[in-house]
């Protein structure tokens, strides 16, 4: 992963915590918004909104949509800590603001609480996700 340590070892917290009390304690929610700024409460509202799903497809190509407050679906890959939105391509990796925007930092903290929705597609059907997404783009 391209996260820093010390993101991944709060993330590892978060998640060992979760699975022992069902529930974040406080200071590990002050860890998050310390590493991740502005990003930890928005992203912790989507989770808490569901708004996680995790895309699966037969060949085991694994993706995240993570549907926006604007009602915008934005496509997520955790391999590569990437979002489709304009705040990561702007905050993250033209500005260097940010380690990540809140919905890929919403799709690490679903995986560490376990509140992703899950989603089996076909091949083709990720694919053509991944077309739709490009069009969005270009």
């Amino acid at each position: 992963s391209t996260l820093p340590a010390v993101a991944e070892e709060l993330l590892r917290e978060v998640k060992k915590a979760f699975q022992e009390t069902s529930q974040v304690p406080d200071e590990l929610l002050l860890g998050l918004k310390f590493i991740f700024g502005p990003s930890a409460v928005p992203a912790l509202d989507l989770v808490d909104q569901c708004s996680v799903t995790r895309v699966r497809a037969p060949s085991g190509r694994i993706l995240y949509q993570v549907l926006g407050n604007s009602g915008k679906l934005y496509t997520c890959y955790s391999s590569c800590h990437y979002c489709t939105c304009p705040a990561f391509e702007f905050s993250v990796l033209q500005k260097s603001e940010s380690l990540l925007c809140k919905h890929i930092l919403a799709v690490y903290l679903s995986q560490a609480l376990g509140a992703c929705q899950d989603l089996a597609v076909s091949d083709e059907q990720l694919t053509n996700i991944l077309l739709a997404e490009e069009e969005d783009e270009g």
